[in-house]
């Protein structure tokens, strides 16, 4: 076995389930789902509200300290020559800078990671591994160098979120790690009525009304307009190369492609998140993007509710089939072990969640076009395949959907 293959596999292990980035099953649209249903499904109680903070580093991978990672290594049972293989590879590298015909002397780099390396993402998430919380109320989540706190605040009891901003403070001071407050932000989202606006903590002076998390948008209200308006703006603008290669008369099989990778694909970025909860005008919104598309092209293009279903179902096999999911909780079944136990929800908000919104499609498919019953992992290596790859077997299923 590699050392590069070693460290792969140290990084799935259970203790480093925290980290969501360059592991296999694990996207961005798990980390936004999973922050977005830990929110919602406090925020059905009463007297709640959540804190999220999105923390930002300076120059996170160029921070690392070799001998400090090999202590951490070291901890999490890495064989010693391979800490020492690491270490070596870390330390004392030489950088120049060149300009023109120009070239500087040579410096040695002791800190950080190279830019660009295989090895360094995963380096620093192991670097990482131990930043944690210890309070069931605040989830700190971790998607390669962007890091955020969740805090499920109750009655007014801020207590357990503050120590843990305070301590993340105090962890980034001892492993070398510099906070950029100037891009570190927090935004509130509370739905009590004539609720006060709650104290700044120390990284941040006031809050904000929408943050970008993981390239989604998210708003105060936890609704998406924004994020969908930024996603026509973003197709508005690619709308026009599509006109101009219709004036070249290219082939129809080829704009078809071209919307796909450059129009569809920005559409449905992260459709699994917001699409559920998206309103009737929203989707209207993104229809008739949909459609001046087709009169340009000249065909009929598939709407946004296909590819939604179909990555939804995708997902969710793949949480249900991989039980070191964080996710795979989430999907319970009943006594029977043939049918899975629904989230229950007090809102509308919650209701119509994406992951609320995955059983709901789930149920329906099986329904619609199962006549046996299964579970649904059977149905999804059925429909998609083994998790692994390997050929569908074959099953007591009967008809295709």
């Amino acid at each position: 076995m590699s050392r590069a293959s070693l460290l792969q596999d140290l990084y799935n292990h259970p203790c480093s389930q925290e980290h969501r980035a360059y592991r296999a099953n694990r996207s961005v649209d798990d980390a936004v789902n999973l922050a977005l249903h830990y929110i919602l499904q406090h925020l059905d109680s009463a007297r709640t509200y959540a804190r999220i903070l999105c923390v930002d580093f300076s120059s996170a991978f160029n921070t690392i300290i070799p001998a400090l990672l090999q202590e951490k290594l070291s901890q999490l049972s890495v064989p010693d020559s391979t800490c020492r293989w690491i270490t070596v590879f870390l330390s004392d590298r030489k950088q120049h800078v060149k300009l023109g015909k120009h070239v500087s002397d040579s410096q040695s780099i002791c800190t950080g990671s190279p830019q660009g390396c295989v090895l360094s993402p995963l380096l620093f998430s192991l670097y990482t591994n131990n930043c944690t919380s210890s309070h069931q109320s605040v989830k700190l989540l971790k998607f390669a160098d962007d890091t955020t706190l969740i805090g499920l605040i109750s009655d007014g009891d801020e207590s357990a979120y503050r120590w843990e901003a305070d301590h993340l403070v105090t962890w980034c001071h001892q492993n070398n790690l510099e906070l950029n407050t100037l891009k570190t932000v927090e935004m509130v989202v509370d739905f009590r009525k004539n609720s006060a606006s709650p104290a700044p903590i120390t990284l941040c002076d006031s809050t904000i009304d929408t943050v970008d998390f993981l390239g989604t948008i998210i708003s105060q209200d936890l609704k998406w307009e924004l994020n969908i308006s930024s996603l026509i703006k973003k197709d508005q603008q690619r709308m026009y190369i599509l006109r101009q290669l219709k004036k070249f008369n290219l082939p129809r099989t080829m704009m078809v492609h071209f919307y796909s990778s450059i129009i569809e694909s920005i559409l449905t970025s992260s459709i699994t998140i917001w699409y559920a909860a998206a309103t009737a005008k929203d989707k209207g919104r993104l229809q008739r993007v949909i459609r001046s598309a087709e009169k340009v092209i000249g065909c009929n293009l598939p709407s946004l509710q296909d590819p939604y279903t179909s990555r939804t179902l995708r997902c969710a096999g793949k949480i249900v089939a991989d039980p070191s999911h964080p996710g795979h909780k989430l999907f319970e079944t009943l006594p029977s072990g043939r049918r899975l136990r629904s989230i229950r929800t007090k809102t509308s908000r919650h209701k119509n969640s994406s992951v609320r919104t995955t059983f709901v499609n789930i149920i329906f498919i099986l329904k619609q076009n199962i006549t046996c019953r299964i579970t649904f992992a059977e149905y999804y290596i059925w429909r998609y395949g083994s998790v692994l790859g390997t050929p569908c077997p074959s099953t007591c299923l009967r008809g295709k959907p």
